[in-house]
């Protein structure tokens, strides 16, 4: 089974942008399906961290948006700066070094570093739903990351879609529903992109195709 060191306390890291623009008005007047946010990060402008320190990288690369952590036991994320209600989110994520047991996937709903949810899958075929309160890590409805046939393992591209509606959360990996559980602690937030590692350092995962829908 899945390390379960996931669920102790662990040091997080955040270069991100603290502007956020409200789209919550634009929730309302759009319908389920409609596009309220694209970015194939062809853009070095977009809003996403751009930085580099001995923890890591956040960068746009290659025509993607990639993420490096380079110390153990250790999380990098970046947010858009924006902020929605219900969503359905998409992104390609692929992992290009380091270690298959690694975790990366979408965050929904983050009001802050220390407040937020998060879905995602490892490179050797995990997943986990789960959020982080006043700086506490949780998973939501199991005790530790779960394997799931639909994950690509090592360097393949997999399509992960989180929606985020009402207090329902549901993580889809390849088009099939891998988790589904309930939060109804954040109502609304920012959406954004994590990579983080366990005991080996080195995750490197990059992004691409992300887009933010009405679901």
């Amino acid at each position: 089974m899945k390390n379960p060191r996931l669920f102790l306390p662990v040091i997080f890291a955040i270069i991100g942008i603290l502007a956020c623009k409200s789209y919550l008005v634009g929730d309302l007047l759009t319908q389920s399906g409609d596009v309220l946010f694209v970015d194939d990060f062809s853009d070095p402008g977009s809003g996403w961290a751009r930085a580099s320190s001995p923890s890591g990288v956040m960068d746009y690369d290659n025509n993607g948006y990639r993420i490096w952590v380079n110390t153990p036991n250790y999380d990098l994320w970046s947010t858009p700066g924006l902020d929605f209600s219900d969503v359905r989110i998409e992104v390609d994520a692929a992992k290009v070094g380091g270690p298959d047991e690694n975790r990366f996937g979408l965050i929904c709903r983050y009001r802050d570093g220390q407040n937020f949810y998060f879905l995602i899958v490892s490179s050797d075929g995990y997943y986990a739903i789960g959020k982080v309160q006043d700086g506490q890590r949780t998973l939501l409805g199991q005790e530790m990351m779960a394997y799931s046939a639909a994950i690509k393992t090592g360097m393949d591209i997999n399509h992960l879609r989180a929606d985020c509606f009402g207090a329902g959360l549901m993580l889809y990996v390849n088009g099939m529903l891998v988790a589904a559980v309930q939060g109804d602690d954040f109502t609304s937030g920012d959406v954004g992109l994590l990579v983080g590692t366990f005991d080996q350092p080195g995750a490197d995962v990059l992004f691409d195709n992300f887009v933010v829908l009405k679901p």
